[in-house]
């Protein structure tokens, strides 16, 4: 009860179960019973022995299989099924004495599990017991019987994998010889347990009805009854016969049982079919048991013929044929014509039921076993039997049956020789079989053509055929006579039904088809039977069919008994078979065949009836004598024709055959109106049969060919002679001949002069024309062409010609069809092509498509599919000459030619990034499939056919245009005393590539190719290729601005991977530097800049470079060459290394002539190389730059000429340029590393030479064209910015080591001179069109911006530039100052950085200086206006406006809170800088103005909705993130560095942070909106949709807010602002500021709360202490000071201030305005001035407007008196 769940102790030996329940058993009978459990019998039951205590077996086995055979008793399917998984593995693993401990106890285990329902358990079983069989081997044997009957019904499984392990099992056993023996020896117990399962088991006594399901009980039952039926049979087959005597009892008691004969009749198809096997079993070995059972046998078996259960089926119909040999006097127990025939009759009539394969091969053996009496009156039984088989020919079953229908064919011809032979001489049979049977199957057979496919006409074939052989060979004569007269019979009947089809003007066409099918099988002469099986059993017909058991089981065990032959190849048509047929067949039907011709001649004549005349094609096919065309002719007189060649004529006369083709067939062929002719073509090859020869073959068809044929018709004959070696045999001579030949040529010429004239064409053949010329050139016949290779050619020439036209077309000339055609007819030749292209014409056909596929589409005009067309031909053809024996490289003109158009190509500079893309891409293709030739070096040779020579390459450098050299010049990175080009880039074409991209481009691509197949390339091809590609790159990379194709053509190379690292990665470049070295000494410029650069890239190291400079001295004499690579290698040498240069260079200075100072080897490279060194920062020693300055001043005394101060340009020579260009870079670097002090006439050099040379600038401006003039211009700009940041940047201690009056000089004078130099110059330079900062044309720029920025505001207000004031201006400046922004604000919109910031720095100077003019203006600004409101500096706003337009078109389509990155340099960043410069102009004035012009500005900023528009911008530009870039190297416990917390630097020179500008620029201006005008923010922010409102509030709460709180409080924490009688304090902790306010008795302190989202959220206002104030009193002023802090545009402090003043007015006896309870106005800071003339009230004019337009009215608040 309670002990279910409990643990049971280990090792405890007495468990719960049904084991001591048998033990009990045991006891109580006194005896071992065979109990073993449900299913038993206490009959005879020592096969399954039960076991006695369960403590022996426990005692016995070994623990581990005594737990798996605990497992195996357990109910669950997958325990059972692990468990004997397991056993099978223990059985394989342990030792033979353990397994063997285990046998007594399997027979019971093995017995019951055999049986399981699960049949995964059946078969786990069956294989662990062969595992066991295999280790216990012989000992097996005491326990055989008890085994051996389930065993073999294990072996009979219905499960097939069960079965087959349990037959393994059994093999294992026992060797085949052995198995009889073992049989035998069990024999007794195998059949006592299989008659039991039979006789006596139910479902129920097999399992236990409580436990398992009643369907599962069911299925295991008709599964255990089936497997014993089948057991017997194997048990009866496997006995040897002398054993079969001793069970013969028992199988007579198992026959006396009624329930074995039920199970023929049992529901369960398996059980039948079991059944059914062992009664065959039974006749066969026990034959005299069956004829004792006659009677049962007869019944059961033969009434049973018509079950048609697909699984029953084959084992009935065997046992109904050993029925019928064992009992021969089976007929006595059933009625045949009531029970056996209808039923059978039946099945047949319904085609088998689905089983015609099955059931018809018993029919022949069946019938020949039926004994004359059954049969009688024979007439009438084979009549109805064989009109029953043919009934089933017409159920549609069998019809849609290939192999239903054959066995039904197949039964019927077998079945109706037999007749036939068995009744020869009976006319009356005979005559029926013919007229009655065959006939109108025929017949039938002709109307439906599916009926065909069972190869009824076959049959028929092979039935005359044994008639014909039989009549011919007979010695009997009678026997002869009779075939004869049969045959003859057939004939009459058979040439009815064929003119009974034909004879009829409209003809069926299925009947037509019938017919002429069912000629040409007949005239065939031997049999061409397939058979649809692999193995075929034949039927032997004899005199007396064999009546031995053992012949009837050969002939029906194997259920096929379909007549058929060999399985051989059908022989090909021949027209002369019929000289091989038996007489007895040729001539009726050559006579039938002639009879139908003339007949369907007539049909033709007169009807001109197509059918008749397909059916004559075929006829004429099968049957081309001279005897069917002389019937076809008729009785014409043969008319000669004429005009045709003698010979010809001669034919005609000679040979019917021919006279038909000219006299009728020529006239048919060229019918208009015919739409089909093949068939007509064949008759044509029937005709050409019929002559003598090949060369009167060839006569009739080059007639033809000049006269009669169309090329559709010419096109039909040759495919025809394609498919078929007999038709190509009788046209050769004419296809190779010269009139085919030569008219395929003209063909050709006509196609394409016709498609280049007119795509539109009427001839509706067009495209057949295409085919014919396609398949003349393709198709091949034993390796050789169609026509005469000669022809061929010429073919190829003029479709060359045609596709050479083809590219020359313009646009308009759409030629797209013909190329499709030639595409399409030269595929399919290449692909035919066997091993090679054996002419020059197909290699120059393939050039020209390779060319079509490789030019621009732009060029070709050919749509995508027709290229991609082209590129499969080219490939095509390509593929055979890699693939053709021999060293392809030289032989191939197409690879020669292609390799040379390609080098033009790329050397041509046509090509743009579109058509180099394409052409890469081509010639990509061309190469991969080069690689997959045998010969490896083939794509080596092709590179270098294609890799132009040094001076090739040489001049394509040349040829790049030399805008390339501004920027290097404009670094300094490399120096020029010569002029090397002018800087106008327009004069190239801004779409094509210059050539030697292009070539270093297809190079470098080339080379990928080859390196990625490790391809090894000569004469350093990989090197120099690789050079080469490099300057490209640094061409491209050194333009200042380059277009948008160049730029385009670099991300090209990236995508398709042509980059240096690849080539790097997968070639030895070792050779490289070496190469660059050289080419760099030689010709300096580009070549030196890339050496730099692969050294800044990492690429190469210094150290590699240094082992090809060893001596410093190699570089002196100074040549172009070496002072370029000097420079270029500056900024890697080491200090020693730049010593060693300098060191060679200052002795040089020192002694020159006029002209050698301007010489490369003189002061002109020497100084450069020092300029060089110095840029890098390397010369510490003071003295020595000290001592070179004093070396320029001595120049300067000596040949002052050279110096180019104030004076024109225009003539000055380059050189002199030069040395100008280099002394004023010394300069510049000297200041800025010099540190010893310098005397008075040293700075007067310098800064009277910098003052000159900035005047010969401006009076040289129109001269910027020249490069040199252009530098000169940048370098003077230069050294005067360098003299600004110099006297700029001096503090106390560094004016101390200066001369005395220096300083003074300096601001008095040279800042004057250079600004009122400078600034007109920035004027007039900003008028010109070009604004790009990148260009060389505005190089300048850059320097004189930056030093415009350090000019003073006084000079700034001094200024002297022409006068420039607009009439409609609203301003109150004075007219200087409103020229000084007329001029400059305008600026802030030139599309160039460098000007804005300059412009900006100025303009900022200006800011704090405007409010005051506006502040003297201000009482005009009186209460007057109900809501005054002041612009602005006019000038400032109009730019405003302008830039918000611009704006809105960069920025508005752009939701809130996406932020938007713009370009830098871009125009949108020169709008987007120059609007937030704006911003911070107008926040710095609005910051420098009072709090009351505040309240102005800030009431015009919200009416024009300004401040509205910049801060829906700011959210489109501020960073989500707007962290410093640099915050990661910061330490972790700092505050991270952002855009709020770090001051904007707009820097004009420096160039790195520039994708920051835009971002930082934009937080820096919303932190100075909050900062400024924060209840305008507070403003936008409160009216704002609630997206808006959520970013906004996030952002600036994450980011601003705790910058500002900090600066506010600090700022009153460090205020120096002093209160009469109010004390401010701050804590900064706590975000809070407590003012106290004292006067008299009364003390007042407030405290003030900043919100985390400051300043957006609204301030705190908290009450502290109070002393002698009213509550009401109290309140309004606490609402006060909050309507101040909230509503004004300004500090804490201000605000504090404000409501102090309006607390002190009101103790001063001021009056509240009684409509907002203030003194002072919260907007405007206005006092109460309008009153009513009532009650003498005052109030604010802004209160009093507000309340008149919300009430709308015009009565005093109070009095409620209209108010005047």
């Amino acid at each position: 009860m309670g002990g279910k769940n409990k643990q049971r102790t280990k090792g405890n030996l007495r468990p719960s179960n049904s084991g001591r329940a048998a033990e009990l058993l045991a006891k109580e009978q006194g005896t071992v019973p065979g109990f073993i459990g449900f299913g038993t019998f206490q009959s005879d039951l020592g096969y399954v022995p039960a076991v006695q205590g369960a403590e022996e077996i426990d005692s016995l086995v070994d623990s581990d299989f005594r737990m798996v055979l605990r497992k195996l008793s357990k109910k669950d399917v997958t325990t059972k099924l692990k468990a004997m998984q397991e056993f099978g593995t223990m059985c394989t693993e342990r030792d033979t004495e353990i397994v063997k401990g285990v046998l007594p106890y399997w027979p019971r285990i093995f017995c019951k599990i055999s049986l399981d329902h699960d049949r995964r358990v059946r078969e786990a079983t069956q294989q662990a017991f062969e595992k066991l069989i295999l280790k216990v081997k012989k000992h097996l044997a005491p326990y055989l019987k008890s085994l051996m009957g389930y065993w073999l019904m294990a072996q009979c499984d219905t499960y097939s994998p069960a079965a087959s392990a349990a037959k393994d099992a059994f093999d294992a056993a026992f060797p085949p010889s052995k198995q009889p023996e073992a049989i035998a020896f069990c024999k007794d117990e195998i059949t006592s347990v299989l008659q039991d399962h039979l006789i006596k088991e139910t479902p129920d006594s097999l399992s236990d009805p409580q436990t398992v399901p009643e369907q599962e009980r069911e299925a295991k039952f008709y599964r255990v009854v089936t497997c014993s039926l089948l057991a017997l049979k194997k048990l009866l087959c496997l006995l040897p016969d002398n054993e079969l005597e001793s069970l013969e009892e028992k199988f007579k008691s198992l026959l006396s049982q009624n329930k074995f004969w039920k199970y023929g009749k049992h529901s369960i198809p398996q059980i039948r079919s079991a059944y059914f096997e062992l009664v065959s079993a039974l006749c066969q070995r026990s034959p005299q048991l069956m004829i004792d059972e006659a009677s049962r046998v007869s019944s059961s078996v033969l009434l049973s013929i018509d079950d048609s259960d697909p699984v029953v089926c084959p084992a009935l119909w065997e046992a109904v044929l050993y029925t019928l040999t064992t009992i021969e006097d089976c007929w006595l127990h059933v009625n045949a014509k009531k029970s056996v025939f209808p039923k059978l009759s039946a099945v047949v009539r319904e085609g088998g039921r689905g089983l015609a394969t099955v059931i018809y091969p018993y029919l022949l053996p069946f019938i020949s076993k039926l004994p004359q009496s059954i049969t009688d009156p024979k007439l009438d039984f084979f009549k109805n039997f064989l009109t029953s088989l043919v009934a089933g020919l017409s159920t549609e079953r069998v019809k849609t049956s290939f192999s239903e229908c054959s066995a039904v064919v197949s039964a019927f011809f077998e079945c109706l020789r037999f007749i036939m032979q068995q009744n020869l001489g009976e006319e009356e049979i005979e005559e029926m079989l013919i007229n009655d049977q065959l006939i109108p199957v025929i017949d039938a057979v002709l109307k439906d053509p599916r009926l065909q496919d069972g190869q009824l006409f076959d049959y028929l074939a092979e039935t005359l055929s044994s008639w014909e052989v039989k009549a011919d060979m007979e010695k009997d004569d009678k026997m002869a006579h009779n075939l004869e007269k049969v045959l003859l019979n057939f004939w009459e009947r058979l040439s009815e039904i064929c003119f009974k089809k034909i004879n009829e003007p409209e003809a069926d066409v299925q009947c037509v088809v019938g017919v002429s099918n069912l000629l040409q099988v007949l005239q065939k002469p031997k049999s061409s039977l397939k058979s649809n099986k692999k193995k075929v059993g034949k039927v032997r017909f004899a005199d007396e069919m064999p009546e031995s058991n053992e012949e009837i089981g050969k002939c029906v065990s194997s259920g096929e008994t379909s007549e058929g032959c060999e399985l051989v190849d059908e022989p090909p048509l021949s027209h002369n078979c019929s000289d091989r047929l038996s007489p007895l067949r040729k001539k009726p039907l050559e006579d039938l065949v002639c009879k139908l011709a003339e007949m369907s001649i007539n049909y033709v004549n007169e009807q001109k009836s197509e059918q008749h005349l397909r059916f004559l094609s075929t006829l004429l096919n099968s049957f081309s004598s001279t005897r069917v065309f002389k019937m076809l002719l008729g009785p014409e007189k043969q008319s000669i024709v004429k005009s045709k060649p003698l010979a010809i004529a001669k034919l005609v006369q000679k040979n019917s055959a021919i006279q038909f083709l000219y006299q009728k067939l020529v006239s048919w062929l060229n019918e208009d109106q015919r739409k089909e002719t093949g068939f007509l073509v064949d008759i044509l090859y029937s005709a050409l049969h019929c002559c003598a020869d090949n060369k009167e073959r060839k006569d009739v068809l080059d007639d033809l060919t000049e006269v009669n044929l169309t090329w559709n018709l010419v096109l039909q004959i040759i495919e025809k002679a394609c498919s078929s070696s007999d038709k190509h045999a009788l046209v050769i001579s004419w296809l190779k001949g010269n009139i085919l030949g030569e008219k395929l040529v003209t063909l050709a010429d006509h196609l394409c002069n016709k498609e280049l004239e007119s795509t539109v064409t009427s001839d509706p053949y067009f495209s057949e024309r295409w085919t014919l010329l396609s398949l003349v050139l393709s198709q091949h016949v034993k390796n050789d062409y169609l026509i005469g290779e000669v022809y061929v050619e010429r073919i190829i020439v003029k479709l060359h010609e045609t596709l050479c036209k083809a590219k020359k077309v313009s646009e308009t000339e759409n030629n797209d069809s013909s190329v499709s055609f030639i595409c399409d007819v030269a595929y399919n030749y290449f692909s035919s092509a066997k091993g090679c292209l054996p002419m020059l014409s197909s290699e120059n056909l393939l050039l020209t498509l390779f060319q079509l596929c490789a030019q621009s589409k732009e060029r070709t005009h050919l749509p995508d599919f027709l290229i991609c067309k082209v590129k499969n031909t080219w490939l095509s053809g390509v593929n055979v000459l890699v693939h053709q024996a021999g060293t392809t490289g030289q032989q191939s003109a197409f690879l020669r030619l292609s390799a040379l158009w390609l080098k033009n190509q790329v050397q041509a500079s046509s090509l743009d990034i579109k058509s180099l893309q394409g052409f890469l891409s081509t010639v990509d293709d061309l190469l991969n499939k080069l690689l997959e030739s045998e010969d490896t070096s083939l794509l080596g040779v092709y590179i270098g056919s294609v890799m132009p020579n040094s001076s090739e390459w040489e001049k394509m450098r040349q040829s790049l245009p030399m805008q390339w050299l501004h920027k290097p010049l404009l670094e300094g990175r490399l120096s020029l005393n010569y002029e090397c080009f002018k800087t106008d880039t327009k004069e190239q074409d801004t779409k094509k590539l210059p050539n030697h991209l292009c070539t270093s481009a297809l190079l470098s691509k080339m080379i990928l190719v080859a390196l990625k197949k490790e391809i090894v390339l000569e004469n350093n091809e990989l090197e120099k290729i690789t050079a080469e590609l490099l300057y490209s790159l640094q061409w491209c990379e050194e333009l200042d601005n380059p277009p948008s194709f160049l730029t385009g053509f670099c991300e090209m190379l990236e995508k398709m991977n042509i980059t240096y690292d690849n080539l790097c990665r997968l070639g030895n470049t070792s050779g490289l530097l070496h190469l660059l070295f050289n080419r760099s000494m030689e010709r300096g410029t580009l070549w030196s800049l890339i050496i730099a650069k692969l050294i800044v890239s990492q690429s190469i190291s210094p150290d590699e470079v240094k082992q090809h400079y060893r001596r410093k001295e190699g570089f002196f004499p100074l040549t172009e060459g070496n002072m370029h690579t000097i420079q270029s290698l500056c900024p890697f040498l080491s200090k020693e290394d730049k010593k060693e240069f300098i060191a060679q260079c200052i002795p040089a200075l020192l002694a020159w002539t006029k002209e050698d100072l301007c010489s490369t080897n003189g002061g002109f490279g020497h100084l450069a190389i020092l300029n060089s060194c110095l840029q890098t920062g390397s010369i510490d020693d003071g003295e020595l730059l000290h001592g070179i300055l004093k070396i320029l001043i001595c120049w300067k005394k000596d040949h002052e000429d050279i110096f180019l101060f104030s004076c024109n340009l225009s003539e000055v020579s380059p050189e002199i340029l030069g040395v100008n260009i280099e002394v004023m870079r010394f300069l510049s670097q000297f200041l800025k590393y010099c540190s010893s002090p310098l005397a008075e006439s040293e700075w007067d050099f310098i800064m009277c030479s910098m003052l000159a040379w900035l005047e010969t600038t401006s009076e040289n401006r129109a001269l910027g064209s020249v490069s040199l003039v252009q530098l000169f211009a940048c370098v003077s700009c230069g050294l005067a910015c360098e003299l600004s940041a110099f006297f700029d940047s001096t503090t106390p201690e560094t004016t101390g080591k200066l001369p005395a009056n220096l300083i003074s000089e300096w601001k008095d004078f040279f800042s004057q001179g250079i600004h009122s130099l400078l600034l007109p110059l920035l004027v007039t330079v900003t008028e010109s069109k070009d604004t790009s900062e990148t260009s060389f044309q505005n190089a300048m720029l850059k320097p004189m911006c930056e030093t415009l920025t350090y000019i003073p505001k006084d000079q700034l207000l001094n200024h002297r530039l022409p006068a420039r004031l607009a009439a409609d201006q609203k301003t109150n400046l004075p007219e200087h100052l409103q020229t000084l922004l007329n001029t400059l604000a305008p600026l802030l919109l030139f599309r160039a950085r460098p000007v804005q910031i300059a412009v900006y720095y100025m303009l900022y100077k200006l800011m704090p200086e405007l409010p005051q003019y506006d502040q003297d203006n201000l009482k005009s600004y009186g209460d007057e206006e109900e809501e005054p409101a002041l612009s602005p500096p006019a000038a400032l706003m109009s730019l405003l406006s302008t830039q918000e337009e611009l704006l809105e078109n960069v920025l508005g389509c752009v939701p809130v809170g996406q932020i938007v990155t713009i370009k830098p340099l871009s125009d949108d960043f020169c709008y987007v800088l120059g609007y937030l410069l704006t911003w911070k102009l107008i926040l710095t004035f609005f910051k420098a103005a009072a709090s009351q012009l505040r309240a102005l500005y800030s009431m015009y900023l919200r009416k024009t909705k300004s401040l509205n528009k910049l801060l829906y911008h700011l959210f489109r530009l501020m960073p989500e993130n707007p962290t410093c870039a640099d915050t990661a190297s910061e330490l972790a416990n700092k505050e991270p560095k952002t855009f709020f917390t770090e001051a904007l630097q707009l820097s004009i020179r420096e160039m790195t942070a520039l994708p920051y500008y835009i971002p930082h620029l934009a937080c820096s201006v919303y932190h100075m909106t909050l900062k400024d005008l924060p209840a305008m923010v507070r403003l936008w922010w409160n009216s704002s949709e609630k997206r808006v409102f959520n970013i906004v509030d996030r952002f600036t709460s994450k980011y601003v807010s705790s910058v500002l709180s900090f600066q506010e409080i600090s700022s009153v924490q460090t205020s120096t602002q002093l209160f009469n009688g109010m004390t401010v304090k701050a804590r900064a902790t706590t975000r809070e500021v407590m003012a106290t306010y004292s006067i008299e008795d009364i003390v007042i302190e407030l405290i003030i709360q900043l919100p985390s989202n400051y300043p957006l959220g609204s301030i705190t206002v908290e009450s502290g202490r109070r002393v002698g104030v009213a509550v009401q009193q109290w309140r309004n002023w606490m609402l006060q000071l909050s309507t101040y802090l909230t509503h004004q545009n300004g500090s804490i402090m201000e605000g504090l201030a404000l409501w102090k003043n309006n607390v002190d007015k009101r103790f001063e006896g001021v009056e509240d305005c009684m409509i907002c309870f203030s003194v002072i106005h919260g907007f405007n800071y206005s006092l109460p001035k309008k009153a009513c003339r009532t009650c003498k009230k005052k109030f604010h004019s802004a209160c009093l407007y507000k309340w008149f337009t919300s009430s709308n009215k015009s009565t005093c608040p109070l009095c409620r008196e209209t108010f005047f």
